[in-house]
């Protein structure tokens, strides 16, 4: 069931960020679950948790406005990312009252709110919230596999909420965030930026973490720290031999000389020819030759003969 942030908060799409604040205030003190005891109220509360974690951040409700739910929860590549639109996958933490926390600076915006949870407190001292660290930000980082032979540095824009001077407003900046790849770096690897996320008066920010996504490369597939090249030929080189021409990551080329006879499972091992180990980036692992092997689709009569001639083997 899709979701109406708009409608659940009461607002039209032109409201403003003061518009949707005063929304969730009325509509979270009245659908609260520990003052409304009402079927479907902690569903409401949750569902308007949600709707202000999203239309009160501008990089979620830019992506929203534009690309719909689909797009905020499946998320954007990073290249239409523009606008401050929001290319992570939204998920929300599903913890409306940690939303309600963050708004009024507490549980207890009303003296007499939580009169049966808190004790009184004497002398105006009201309990301290204790902050919590938001969800991780992930992202992934699509590198080609030369970047990952080589190694390169990636610098990354970022834009996120700041707080101000006051402690109590905030604006959105941008960041560049500078990523060293490693040499033999893998699919997966994860990069952490801590609390580079949106900042809160009453939250500790989110890690940025990046995650490895490899490219396809037209010549190669990395297996771990193997490289496997696969070559095309004929039954004809199967049987006689031939070199097959490679050109590595490196810019070299090698001319690896094949005169065993090849058959559908035969592969040519080069050592220390595939990518480096990330651990130990002056180590490498293999290089794998696997064949392609193109049979004939017809035959005459004559090459037939010939053939079963020349593979008559006599003791």
């Amino acid at each position: 069931m899709s979701n109406d942030y708009y409608e659940t908060l009461e607002i039209n799409r032109n409201a403003t960020d003061a518009d949707i604040k005063k929304a969730y205030r009325r509509l979270a003190l009245k659908f609260h679950p520990k003052r409304n005891r009402e079927p479907g109220s902690s569903q409401k509360f949750t569902q308007l948790g949600e709707a202000y974690d999203v239309l009160s951040d501008p990089r979620k409700k830019a992506t929203y406005d534009k690309f719909g739910e689909e797009g905020l929860r499946g998320g954007i590549p990073l290249e239409f990312a523009s606008n401050g639109t929001w290319s992570s996958k939204y998920v929300y933490h599903g913890n409306p009252d940690q939303t309600f926390k963050q708004f009024f600076g507490g549980d207890n915006p009303f003296a007499d709110f939580y009169t049966n949870d808190v004790p009184l407190q004497f002398g105006g001292l009201q309990p301290q919230v204790a902050k919590t660290q938001d969800t991780p930000i992930e992202r992934d980082l699509h590198l080609c596999l030369d970047d990952l032979f080589h190694g390169c540095t990636k610098k990354i824009k970022i834009s996120r909420r700041v707080m101000n001077d006051d402690g109590c407003t905030s604006s959105i900046k941008d960041k560049i965030l500078s990523i060293d790849v490693k040499p033999g770096w893998n699919e997966g690897t994860r990069i952490t930026f801590p609390k580079e996320g949106d900042q809160g008066p009453n939250s500790i920010p989110a890690d940025i973490v990046f995650i490895v996504r490899q490219k396809t490369h037209p010549l190669f597939v990395r297996h771990n720290n193997d490289l496997i090249y696969k070559a095309k030929i004929t039954l004809e080189m199967a049987l006689t031999g031939f070199s097959v021409d490679v050109q590595t990551l490196d810019g070299r080329l090698l001319s690896v000389l094949i005169n065993d006879i090849v058959h559908p499972r035969y592969q040519k091992v080069l050592s220390g020819e595939g990518m480096p180990l990330s651990k130990n980036p002056s180590q490498r692992g293999n290089l794998i030759i696997t064949f392609d092997l193109k049979f004939p689709e017809t035959l005459s009569a004559e090459r037939k003969y010939l053939i079963k001639q020349a593979l008559s083997f006599k003791d």
